[in-house]
């Protein structure tokens, strides 16, 4: 969608300077321009929008109120570009890093160990991006980004990180009030958590009773959660049953936060991948460390593979 109308983009500039210090001499003055130059990019201005922005006095300028009223806005907008603008200058150079993966994977597994890489790189500026759709990718800057994906993009090389087990968990204190069911039927008959499908490469319930063997069975009560930390959560509080994938839940079952209310598991055929910017030119040294680090944390056996 082409976006309009939009009046000569220089002009807002000029304009901007020109209503902050009521001045065409002192806009030209922090611009770097003649103040003949200011007062063409204002007239083009004023000629776009159809109405004077100034009124003009022999040796003094002053905004009309649709001249203060769009100034009050475009003033507003140009700091916001200049604030993105900057951010995205800061993240460049050899001692950046930015990592694009899911809000998931991001507060389950990366950020419980990147303490250690930044307490080992104090050099390093980290950045991370969050996203729960690989689709975003296209639109994020990233050097490297971390994904659970069948289907990883054709533009990116990808290193798999590691396969996942897919389960249903539940706090102790959910099984104990629905009475330690042994059967399926009745361990899933209650509430079941569902994670909103806006990343359709997560398994969801219909799916995982069809793969391990078990009837589509349709609990009492249903919560729907479009974040998976968050679904976790209520998982914790005792609000129902959730998938789980085996290592985000990891520290969970180990502290018994999370129990694991029926044997039944289902391997998947998607993966956490490691996915890099194919025609990058070369790796930054930060971005080599990082990764190398990123592989370490994993079972030894891809870890070493990821290395080679």
């Amino acid at each position: 969608m082409r976006i309009k109308p939009l009046p000569p983009l220089n002009s807002l500039v000029a304009f901007e300077a020109s209503a902050r210090h009521l001045s065409f001499t002192l806009a030209a003055d922090e611009l770097n321009v003649t103040q003949g130059a200011i007062s063409r990019q204002i007239r083009q201005l004023e000629e776009y929008l159809g109405t004077a922005m100034f009124t003009r006095a022999s040796r003094s300028i002053y905004l009309t109120p649709t001249g203060l009223q769009y100034y009050q806005s475009i003033s507003h907008s140009l700091l916001d570009i200049a604030q993105v603008t900057g951010e995205v200058k800061k993240w460049q150079g050899d001692h950046k890093i930015t990592v694009a993966t899911t809000n998931a994977m991001a507060a389950l597994w990366l950020l419980p160990k990147v303490a250690e890489f930044q307490n080992a790189h104090d050099d390093i500026d980290l950045r991370i991006l969050a996203s729960d759709n690989i689709q975003d990718l296209r639109r994020l800057d990233c050097d490297i980004a971390l994904f659970y994906c069948r289907t990883p993009p054709a533009d990116m090389h990808v290193t798999t990180l590691f396969a996942e087990e897919v389960f249903p968990v539940c706090s102790p204190a959910y099984l104990e009030k629905i009475g330690h069911p042994t059967e399926p039927e009745d361990v899933f008959s209650k509430t079941l958590l569902l994670l909103e499908e806006s990343q359709r490469d997560w398994v969801n319930w219909e799916e995982w009773f069809h793969a391990v063997g078990l009837p589509n069975i349709t609990p009492k009560n249903r919560m729907n959660i479009n974040n998976y930390p968050m679904l976790l959560q209520a998982a914790i509080n005792g609000q129902g049953i959730a998938l789980a994938w085996g290592s985000l839940v990891d520290d969970y079952l180990q502290s018994g936060a999370l129990v694991r209310p029926v044997e039944q598991v289902l391997s998947t055929e998607s993966n956490f991948s490691m996915l890099e910017p194919i025609g990058r030119g070369v790796m930054p040294a930060s971005v080599k460390r990082f990764r190398e680090w990123l592989l370490h944390q994993l079972p030894d056996e891809v870890g070493e593979k990821g290395l080679i």
